[in-house]
């Protein structure tokens, strides 16, 4: 059972101590009551402000106003209030009997608790008052943080030690706690009045700003290493802290605690616990790559029935007939297989890497599920249909094709893909040949000064037309004619004959 943190120190809890006998003198609000005391101390200068810490009780008898100086208690009391002291105690019957009427006006108008020290209570009694509060408080912390650390390692050793543990660090801070993957999804959230993890849902703090924290996750994600944000969102506190080797695992977030030395002790032990459970579940994740790795190459040595069965042996499904066979990019990016591993364990998808690229089959219904893919980690995706086993060894290498000539985050049909049938046979041993076709005809143009090569392209694009290639030219029909003649004789083509027309205007096309 965890200790229950003390509170702070506040204004309230002095006058509470009866020993003291302090009297609260002016009317303030409850928030001002009850705001955390850091110390307190005594001072009668007219302006202590240089020497006082924020969260401070000041302590004065009031020297600082005899015989009216200083006028302006206005402005002391001012300065107070923007130095951030949190209340003011007036000792009475040491300098004046009771205290001035304008310091309690001034006082009540600024918001600071004003309160009187009597004359046989000592100053020395109050500061010592708040110290032993502060001390108790530090004692308290201290006692919840090892109690917490204790309670969050006890978890850690449960059957499902991941998530109780985050669970276990809600119920502690009292606050909501998120993990994202990789990829930046929310996978994982427990509030302070929920039990248990709702992957991927709603969860039970519905103040939190889930879509402001995931997007403060993925730029933690893509910027990587050890980092950590603290930042507030929706009007709370949340800090986040990456997780795992590179800080691009995971990112743990917690929403609606201002955290402060102890509990941030605690977080950091979770952190650690978590991000090694991150980096065993990395290295797990490695070996089944590799099997899915080889189940690709079965897939393209046109044994698809047997990866079949070794993938349902190993995630229980594998999608029907007919399929939607994909290629993606090789370079995967940050945390594209949680992204896969989340659509996988559904059995709606099938992937696997090797050296061309990944390697996704799922059923032809399922299109819109590598649409989603695609937009979610900016991948060229290629497309093609298999309507059986045997027809995704063929699939595949259209998907490829369609890939290569898609754009990021899109997913491409080889049957939208930007070109045509020539730029599919550009290989580099096509454009030699190509160019091998054309030497003759271009070293004619470079010795001579000569267009042969243009107008020959410009006569195949007009179908053979010397008026309409002339036009297009700006020159005469005959001298069209004989250019076209000269560069029959220097490439051997008849170009009367459909095959050689073919066949040169290939070589156009492809040469470089």
């Amino acid at each position: 059972m965890s200790t229950t943190p003390a509170p702070a120190p506040t204004v309230r809890a002095l006058l509470a101590r009866r020993e003291l006998d302090l009297r609260l003198a002016s009317a303030t609000d409850d928030a001002a009551l009850d705001a955390p005391v850091r110390w307190v101390h005594s001072s009668d200068l007219a302006d202590p402000t240089p020497f006082l810490s924020e969260d401070v009780v000041l302590l004065t008898t009031g020297t600082q106003f005899a015989e009216g100086a200083p006028r302006d208690v206005d402005a002391y009391v001012r300065r107070l209030r923007a130095r951030g002291v949190r209340g003011l105690g007036f000792g009475t019957e040491v300098v004046r009997a009771g205290i001035p009427e304008p310091l309690r006006t001034a006082c009540r108008r600024a918001g600071i608790p004003l309160f009187e020290v009597p004359y046989r209570t000592p100053f020395i009694a109050v500061a010592r008052a708040a110290a032993e509060a502060i001390a108790a408080q530090a004692y308290a912390r201290r006692s919840w943080a090892l109690d917490a650390q204790r309670s969050l390692a006890l978890a850690a050793l449960r059957p499902d030690g991941f998530d109780a543990t985050l669970a276990e660090l809600s119920r502690q801070l009292r606050a909501w706690v998120g993990l994202y993957d990789a990829s930046g999804a929310l996978t994982h959230e427990h509030g302070p009045r929920e039990g248990r993890a709702v992957a991927g849902s709603a969860g039970a703090v519905d103040a939190v700003p889930r879509d402001a924290v995931g997007a403060e996750a993925s730029a933690l994600l893509r910027r990587g290493g050890g980092t950590g944000a603290s930042v507030r969102l929706g009007g709370l506190p949340v800090a986040l802290q990456t997780l795992g080797s590179g800080g691009q695992r995971g990112v743990l977030a917690i929403a609606g605690a201002d955290l402060d030395q102890d509990a941030r002790a605690v977080v950091t032990a979770v952190v650690a616990t978590t991000g090694l459970a991150l980096e065993q579940r990395r290295l797990t994740a490695g070996a089944w790559s590799g099997l899915r790795a080889a189940l690709v190459d079965l897939i393209a040595a046109d044994r698809l029935d047997l990866a079949r069965d070794v993938a349902a042996d190993a995630w229980g499904s594998f999608p029907a007939a007919p399929y939607i066979v994909a290629v993606a990019d090789a370079a995967a990016p940050t945390g594209a297989r949680e992204v896969l591993d989340h659509d996988g364990a559904t059995g709606r998808l099938f992937y696997g890497r090797d050296d061309d690229g990944v390697l996704m089959i799922a059923a032809a219904s399922d299109r819109p599920l590598l649409d989603a893919i695609a937009e979610r980690l900016t991948w060229r995706i290629g497309v093609a249909v298999a309507t059986s086993d045997a027809d995704v060894a063929a699939a595949r290498d259209r998907a490829r094709l369609a890939r290569d000539r898609g754009r990021s985050g899109a997913v491409t049909d080889v049957a939208d893909a930007p070109g045509d049938l020539l730029d599919d046979l550009a290989s580099a041993g096509a454009r030699i040949r190509a160019g091998a076709e054309l030497d003759a005809l271009r070293r004619h143009d470079a010795r001579h000064g000569t267009a042969l090569e243009a107008t020959l392209t410009a006569w195949l694009e007009n179908d053979g037309a010397h008026e309409a290639t002339a036009r297009a030219l700006g020159v005469h029909r005959h001298t069209v004619r004989a250019r076209i003649a000269l560069a029959q004789r220097l490439l051997g083509r008849d170009l009367a004959s459909f095959p050689d027309r073919a066949a040169v205007w290939t070589a156009l096309r492809l040469a470089p």
